[in-house]
């Protein structure tokens, strides 16, 4: 079967085409707008129809070649066929014929199990994504060990010799492990520093004072332990 013009889905999976192709493609003479109007007074809105606004391409013939916004409708195959029948040519009838046997094919029975199959198979997929995408926030938000709910609860900070206790690692492991993985750097003076995306997040930036000196230290916070519990633990 030759193709006469272009189908494609609509939103709530129906055979829809673009009016204006049609009117090309049936040599209609009259306005766009003036002929289209009365087949939408015949039809349903949403159901047979619906507004589309397209944009045409670059036209070079145009005033500066700009492109334009114009009005198109998306109609169903069942509407386009009744505009084609009334049409009363023989352009008419060709189209006529040519969206029944669209229809015919749509409503095979093998073609609407293949539509259902393939319906389901993206519903699956997209629920796959979805659950994985829980499960990793749920790993990231809830503890996997009950010192953690205790560190979460009490809000507690611990610098990075406490943290690699809590996580059984010697404290030069644990802080070349955040180096390489681009969660901390050295900053001019040595001074171990988190990363933008991570400060507030896995790490806090406090102002620090001792006998001899003063200045600031990076903490971790109990969201930063958990992360760092999964992914060393993974």
């Amino acid at each position: 079967m030759n193709e006469l013009i272009d189908v494609t889905l609509s939103r709530n999976q129906k055979q829809v085409v673009s009016a204006r192709e049609l009117y090309k493609g049936l040599g209609i003479k009259t306005r766009f707008s003036l002929w289209i109007k009365q087949y939408l007074e015949m039809f349903a809105e949403g159901y047979d129809f619906e507004g589309v606004v397209v944009t045409t391409p670059y036209n070079p013939n145009k005033p500066d070649g700009k492109q334009q916004t114009i009005q198109d409708y998306a109609i169903s195959v069942s509407m386009a066929k009744h505009i084609a029948m009334m049409t009363g040519t023989v352009k008419g009838f060709e189209y006529r014929d040519y969206f029944i046997a669209l229809e015919e094919k749509w409503n095979d029975p093998q073609e609407v199990v293949k539509r259902g199959y393939a319906i389901l198979q993206n519903e699956n997929t997209q629920l796959k994504l979805e659950n994985s995408k829980l499960v990793v926030e749920n790993q990231i938000m809830q503890p996997k060990a009950q010192y953690f709910d205790d560190l979460v609860d009490r809000n507690l900070l611990t610098n990075f010799r406490d943290t690699a206790k809590m996580l059984k690692m010697k404290q030069k492991e644990f802080i070349n492990f955040l180096l390489d993985k681009k969660y901390i750097y050295r900053d001019k003076k040595g001074k171990l520093m988190p990363y933008q995306q991570y400060n507030n997040e896995l790490f806090q930036i406090k102002e620090s004072k001792g006998l001899k000196w003063e200045g600031v230290q990076t903490l971790v916070t109990p969201k930063g332990r958990e992360t760092f519990n999964i992914l060393l633990n993974s």
